[in-house]
């Protein structure tokens, strides 16, 4: 295969299948009154259906770098995009909520694929050199997706039907197939290492256990002690496999790889920092649609200018990292991130639109660059035999900081408004102001984690872009 020709086109296979992925898992939330009318049960019942596909991606997702290094790339991610596709056909004719939930498992088990293995490929593909350039054309889709999913949803089931939400994947899914064929590189792992099954069901079980009790909370009549118990049964097992992976000489996940300075950073400060961006998808539409009282397609309309301003950030971020550097950007960019955060606080019904629009620019125009940064300098130093393991990890973290941040975002707005009914437009919108300060103190003080980086750091990533855009 052409070397030129897979940079070329790669990013747009990945980006692609991100998309698909991203706009999925957020639109079904829009589609689940409509499914519940559909097949008959109610809407609550039907919360099995987000469940089981984010219980599929964390057990799912830790297994996906050795099938990378076991099968090679292109045949995983190819599968991986296949079984999405089939199993939305799946979720499209489902009749009842069984089949709809087993569907969405099977659903969340290729998306569990397709991220870490896409994001493996292109690190593999490209030189560090050139790795900023393709991250930023890769993480658009992430950003996008969870604030343009509730539109498109919204949209789609108000004209069509909430099937026709998994059915327009069908056609994404098949091109991303074919130019994964004709233009994905294939590359295999240098020794093809046992899978740990026991570092797997410790692990896989505790996440998933976690993942679940934060993707129900607030949603469902759990008791305290029950919620307590399983808890403390979650984290006992994620204990316990950090316990096996430090004696296990093929671990699930090699935490030795925490021990380079800046993929630790690049994770445990994204985590923090992914907290409090992660819950704005679940709480602007609250804000706009409860406190403003906007009807659900302007609100829809209202997310759209970070998305926007996202785009535009990759234009300009490699030459904003290699003149400021990665632990001054970081840093000062973190800072932007929650003080941004805190200017929804004083959103109310009087404030003017392109006012709003101003604050979510800027929201999204500081996440573009936040990401883009985040996700380059975690493989700065990582060598390429251990890339498939650092994606592995990168990308298991990052699943349990969106379930963080959209359980974060409930709590925090539940505790403030305290008994009184969410129909109260004064105290609901009051609630909402004081979770936006939370998140942004709580965003603010994670930067403190990215000036432990050295001020080198990651310049064979943004020096080398940054000649290169030269």
């Amino acid at each position: 295969m052409n070397n030129s020709a897979a940079k070329r086109y790669l990013p747009w296979v990945v980006a692609t299948a991100l998309l698909m992925e991203q706009l999925d898992s957020t639109i079904v939330n829009t589609a689940i009154p409509s499914m519940a009318v559909s097949l008959q049960v109610t809407p609550l019942s039907l919360k099995a259906v987000v469940t089981s596909y984010i219980l599929s991606l964390a057990v799912a997702i830790p297994i996906s770098g050795w099938m990378a290094d076991r099968f090679g790339t292109r045949r995983v991610f190819m599968s991986a995009v296949a079984i999405f596709t089939l199993a939305s056909v799946l979720c499209g004719l489902s009749v009842n909520s069984p089949m709809l939930v087993a569907a969405r498992l099977l659903q969340g088990l290729g998306a569990a694929m397709m991220m870490p293995v896409g994001r493996l490929t292109i690190i593999r593909t490209f030189p560090k050199a050139e790795l900023l350039a393709a991250m930023n054309f890769v993480i658009i889709p992430a950003l996008i997706g969870p604030l343009l999913g509730p539109t498109v949803g919204g949209l789609i089931v108000h004209w069509l039907t909430w099937r026709d939400i998994f059915f327009v994947n069908v056609p994404v899914g098949l091109a991303a197939i074919y130019l994964a064929h004709r233009y994905m590189p294939d590359y295999h792992g240098d020794s093809v290492r046992p899978l740990d099954l026991i570092g797997l069901v410790l692990f896989g079980t505790g996440v998933a256990l976690l993942s679940w009790l934060l993707e129900i909370f607030g949603e469902h009549k759990l008791d305290a002690t029950s919620a307590t118990v399983l808890l403390l049964i979650a984290c006992s097992l994620l204990a316990a496999y950090v316990w096996h992976a430090r004696d296990a000489k093929f671990p699930l996940l090699r935490l030795a790889l925490f021990k380079i300075r800046t993929f630790r950073v690049s994770v445990a400060g994204g985590f923090i920092t992914r907290i409090g961006v992660g819950g704005l998808p679940f709480l602007l539409p609250l804000l706009y649609q409860l406190g403003l009282g906007l009807p659900a397609w302007q609100s829809g309309l209202l997310m759209m200018p970070s998305a926007a301003a996202a785009m535009g950030m990759k234009f300009i971020s490699v030459r904003v990292l290699a003149r400021f550097g990665y632990r001054q950007v970081l840093t000062v960019n973190t800072l932007l991130i929650g003080l941004t955060i805190g200017l929804f606080s004083l959103v109310h019904q009087g404030t003017p639109l392109y006012v709003i629009v101003m604050i979510s620019l800027c929201m999204g125009f500081f996440n573009s660059l936040q990401f883009s940064s985040m996700n380059s300098i975690a493989f700065a130093d990582v060598d390429s035999a251990d890339s498939s393991m650092a994606s592995t990890i990168s990308s298991s973290m990052q699943q349990l900081s969106v379930s963080f941040g959209l359980a974060a975002g409930s709590l925090i707005t539940g505790w403030f408004l305290g008994d009184l009914p969410q129909s109260n437009r004064l105290a609901l919108t009051s609630a909402l102001h004081y979770a936006f300060i939370t998140l942004a103190a709580l965003t603010m003080l994670s930067s403190l984690t990215f000036w432990s980086l050295r001020k080198e750091d990651g310049e064979s990533i943004s020096r080398g872009a940054a000649s290169r855009a030269a």
